[in-house]
């Protein structure tokens, strides 16, 4: 009973295994899909705002889609391995200093035991037995706060980026194409600042950051991109015709 409740009181904070993981591919998914959405629909509407017809709107729409995927994986990719590379170096660089001088790592584990307010006596009771259980993982945790079974993962952030940067680019890319004309840049207008007050949210719950700010800033930003290539779409046009 006491340990239910306990995982009842603590059900929405970090403590589960994979954390790190997760977040990872959620902060890409939700990053990828607010892009998405952005700037494919700063395309569209540029186009859109220079000429009627569908066929520039929906090549320019399809190119900004793929390309923006493509180049969104290709970043996560190289972004998180870097990532991965460090975390993997100081895990070997850990794993070393411990078997050539297990000693003086146990001494510098209680002493960091120590600088967080545990007492001598306290603070050698606890690196003895979190060494005894695993000494690597005693001191990953408390020297680099790295867990060495939960390193971030390239290849499902890239993933998680390119689909999300899908997603979110069909929203304006359709809604542009299926709406009347009388009211297809309105509608494309209304379609994405919607779409991005949900990203706005949903970031700042994984990060536990204020709602109302992101929503705010992510519409403000969204709404002075398509303000802007629907401004320029709209001269070159004037000029054009």
């Amino acid at each position: 009973m006491t340990t239910e409740i306990r995982d009842e009181h603590h059900a929405n904070e970090p403590h589960s295994p994979g954390l790190a993981q997760r977040l990872n591919w959620l902060r890409a998914g939700v990053l990828g899909a607010n892009d998405g959405i952005v700037s494919t629909a700063a395309v569209i509407v540029g186009v859109a705002g220079g000429t009627d017809e569908l066929t520039p709107v929906l090549l320019s729409g399809s190119a900004a889609l793929v390309g923006g995927a493509v180049s969104m994986a290709l970043g996560e990719y190289v972004s998180v391995s870097s990532q991965r590379d460090t975390e993997r170096a100081l895990i070997d660089k850990e794993r070393e200093e411990l078997a050539d001088d297990p000693e003086a790592e146990f001494a510098e584990l209680v002493e960091m035991y120590e600088q967080k307010g545990l007492t001598r006596e306290t603070a050698t009771r606890v690196a003895t037995e979190l060494s005894a259980q695993d000494a690597l993982s005693a001191h990953l945790s408390v020297e680099l706060n790295i867990d060495q079974d939960d390193v971030v993962s390239p290849w499902r952030a890239a993933a998680a980026s390119a689909v999300a940067f899908t997603i979110g680019a069909l929203l304006p890319l359709l809604t542009i194409l299926l709406l009347p004309e009388s009211v297809r840049i309105l509608g494309t207008f209304l379609a994405v600042l919607t779409a991005l007050a949900i990203t706005g949210y949903v970031a700042a719950w994984v990060g536990g950051a204020n709602r109302w700010r992101a929503i705010l800033r992510t519409i403000i930003g969204g709404a002075a991109a398509l303000g802007a290539t629907f401004l320029v779409g709209s001269l070159f046009g004037a000029v054009v015709g």
